[in-house]
């Protein structure tokens, strides 16, 4: 069988982090006098925490000093931490485990490629870690995405070709990310948000093994 390289976004695909990334990042920009929603959560996915802080002071109009802006992100860094120390593998979500187990006995390259400075650990927690066999986070890369450098270093990683990758992604500027890396892009999430994507499902329980199968083919 062949060998195809499985990217993976970490927030939103293996475990729902985005729920706390989004009561963090709300309870900064109430702090500093910026309205919040879900409306505006929905445009920091997968974006990286500069960027997202930065987007946060642009939607108020606000400006501040770089201290001011390092104490930020450090303090929404640790209200994060706070929710992800409590995780365990009750937070990986549906049917995650049933993809990454066939992947695992297909002996396919299984990769992470994530803007978080936190996804190691949040693997630890979550117990799968042992999974992968390259992750590349926030910590290793330069530019987030919708640049692909992310996705890049991880096939890099596995030692397979770009074009024989596949990514699985919640986000808009992941999936455009995915595509500029020319790899199958799989959207995961609702397909008016992610339509740029190759494949959209609502989760992985609609994925079934026979999909799996046809990528590993092509």
């Amino acid at each position: 069988m062949n060998k195809k390289g499985f990217i993976f976004d970490l927030d939103g695909v293996i475990v729902d982090t985005a729920k706390y990334h989004y009561l963090a990042w709300r309870k900064l920009a109430e702090s500093i006098g910026v309205s919040f929603t879900e409306k505006e959560n929905e445009q920091l996915k997968g974006v990286s925490r500069i960027k997202s802080l930065e987007k946060i002071l642009e939607w108020g109009n606000k400006t501040i000093s770089e201290d001011d802006f390092m104490k930020l992100m450090a303090i929404k860094n640790d209200d994060y931490l706070t929710y992800i120390n409590k995780m365990n593998k009750e937070e990986i979500l549906p049917d995650v485990n049933r993809v990454l187990e066939y992947l695992i006995q297909n002996e396919q390259g299984i990769a992470l490629g994530s803007a978080s400075k936190n996804a190691r650990t949040i693997l630890k927690k979550v117990n799968l870690i042992s999974d992968f066999n390259a992750i590349v986070d926030g910590n290793d890369v330069e530019k987030g995405k919708p640049n692909p450098e992310v996705f890049l270093k991880a096939a890099k990683a596995l030692g397979i070709a770009q074009e024989d990758c596949i990514v699985f992604e919640d986000s808009v500027a992941g999936v455009q990310a995915a595509n500029a890396a020319n790899m199958v892009s799989i959207g995961i999430g609702e397909q008016e948000i992610l339509y740029e994507a190759d494949y959209v499902f609502k989760n992985f329980t609609e994925m079934e093994n026979s999909f799996l199968i046809e990528l590993i083919k092509k």
